[in-house]
């Protein structure tokens, strides 16, 4: 039986996701109403809809990825 070999890119990407999130986050922030809960809206969508291709069948991150496309929609279209 092999080692298990660590994987150190992954938390690396997920760092650098979350700083990336976060600085667009902020960016967004900026923008007038309606365009912020648009923008907001739409980058959560985006990140709903990236989880779901990444979950390949993983039940849990797939319920994660649709409750976030549900509210980045309902965010863009609904919530403000």
């Amino acid at each position: 039986m092999g080692a298990v070999k660590p994987d150190f890119l992954r938390p690396l990407l997920g760092t650098l996701g979350l700083l990336i999130g976060f600085g667009l986050y902020a960016l967004v922030g900026r923008l007038a109403e309606p365009w912020q809960s648009v923008a907001i809206g739409g980058l959560f969508a985006l990140l709903g809809l990236s989880a779901w291709v990444y979950a390949q069948g993983e039940r849990w991150i797939q319920v994660l990825a649709l409750v976030l496309l549900i509210y980045g929609l309902l965010r863009a279209l609904v919530l403000r």
